[in-house]
């Protein structure tokens, strides 16, 4: 077992609580290992009737995964490692996607990427005035993964595909008016919160309502109808088109956002989303999903978006392509193509 993640029981509750603190509890693959134990453990126990997930302390919730070792896997060993780290990863988003017993995700905090992924499959998703929630994978030239194909392209109004393309950070109360948190809680009544329901497990809903309070109003609610406007088309290059020709500050805005992120994950992005939406179960996105990553860890966009954002801090990646026109067909045809039947990804 690993001590980057703390498993234990309380009361009638399992408790799984990430603990890498310097790097916002990001999930290593032994970090998922042990949290996929966990909970095959407590399937099999009549004794634990819900599981609590959380972190310990710092401000993450969980801001990711293990980036370095990706980035190292496509420079070194042709992916292998890179790919197995998904594998398993993506296996933990579908056996919790999948759980009989309810998961209740504690997201007090920064809730990005692989957090994102192990958040949204919970039955019950609460958000505090710390939580800062981002897919931001345009940004390093990945792609919004760990089943971030299904939830996101789900959440109507095309804010999933502007989450993902802009990688626009919500707050506590934007992801309660989303439909991303399922609760508004206060974090000074968390403790309280995970103590009442490792006691009456049976009692999480009343239990998360009775602490929740009325959170502050959504901003992003005064942008959906623009938001659905000019993010309306699964071509990115009429995304980029409808906000050209809008003269308001918040088009421009976005407009600029946007130039900066890598061209091919936003091509990658929709049709990931558009795909997915034709899908019927979660372990079919997630092998589409798998499918994405086996290829685009190893194109250039990846290792050069984690230099520039992540290793040197420059911000200035290189894309190749370097403009939406310039991603083909063909190329997307070739990230979203079959894997050899050996390679395929599986359900634990």
């Amino acid at each position: 077992m690993t001590d980057e993640v703390h498993i234990h029981t309380h009361g009638r509750a399992g408790h799984i609580s990430l603990n890498r603190p310097k790097a916002l509890h990001a999930l290593t693959l032994d970090m998922c290992h042990a949290m996929s134990a966990g909970l095959a453990k407590w399937a099999e126990d009549d004794a634990v009737e819900a599981v609590i997930l959380d972190h310990a302390e710092g401000r993450g919730f969980c801001a990711g995964g293990d980036i370095n070792l990706l980035r190292h896997s496509a420079l070194n060993d042709g992916g292998k490692s890179g790919r197995a780290f998904f594998h398993d990863e993506y296996q933990l988003n579908h056996q919790m996607f999948e759980y009989a017993k309810p998961i209740v995700a504690f997201m007090d905090g920064i809730t990005m990427g692989g957090g994102v992924g192990i958040a949204m499959p919970c039955k019950y998703r609460v958000a505090t005035e710390n939580t800062r929630f981002a897919m931001p994978e345009t940004g390093i030239g990945l792609f919004p993964d760990v089943g971030g194909g299904w939830h996101l392209s789900r959440l109507g109004g095309r804010l999933g595909q502007f989450l993902a393309l802009t990688g626009a950070r919500l707050d506590g109360s934007e992801c309660l008016w989303a439909g991303i948190a399922t609760h508004y809680l206060p974090a000074e009544k968390l403790a309280e919160a995970k103590a009442r329901i490792a006691e009456h497990p049976d009692r999480i809903a009343g239990i998360l309502s009775e602490l929740s309070e009325t959170p502050p109003p959504a901003r992003i609610e005064a942008n959906a109808e623009r938001i659905a406007k000019h993010f309306a088309s699964d071509r990115y290059e009429d995304i980029l088109e409808s906000l050209e020709l809008d003269d308001i500050e918040w088009a421009a805005k976005e407009l600029a956002t946007l130039r900066t992120k890598s061209p091919q994950t936003c091509k990658v992005a929709l049709r990931q989303f558009a795909e997915s939406q034709n899908l019927d179960n979660f372990a079919d996105n997630m092998k589409m999903e798998y499918r994405i990553a086996s290829r685009v860890l190893i194109r250039p966009d990846f290792a050069e978006g984690v230099r520039a954002v992540i290793v040197d801090k420059t911000h200035d990646p290189k894309w190749d392509p370097a403009t939406p026109e310039g991603v083909s067909e063909e190329l997307l045809d070739s990230i979203f193509a079959p894997l050899p039947a050996n390679e395929e990804w599986k359900p634990l």
